[in-house]
């Protein structure tokens, strides 16, 4: 999957500055859709995977670290 060896490559600061961004996008989807203002509901899923991902990573490189 490109997007994970993508992610791999990141430092973990850029790791979480990117979290930071993908919750705030979160945050306004789940207000855009409760307005049904949302243009792309699929979007919510893509977003919710990728905080998923940034954040399993980010537990793996915690236990290698240990």
């Amino acid at each position: 999957m490109a997007k994970t060896e993508d992610l791999r490559a990141k430092s973990d600061d850029q790791l979480s500055v990117e979290l930071g961004d993908l919750k705030r996008e979160a945050f306004n989807l789940r207000f855009q859709a409760a307005t049904n203002q949302l243009e792309r509901p699929a979007r919510i899923k893509e977003v919710r995977r990728d905080i998923a991902r940034i954040k399993t990573l980010q537990g793996e490189r915690a236990r290698a670290a240990k």
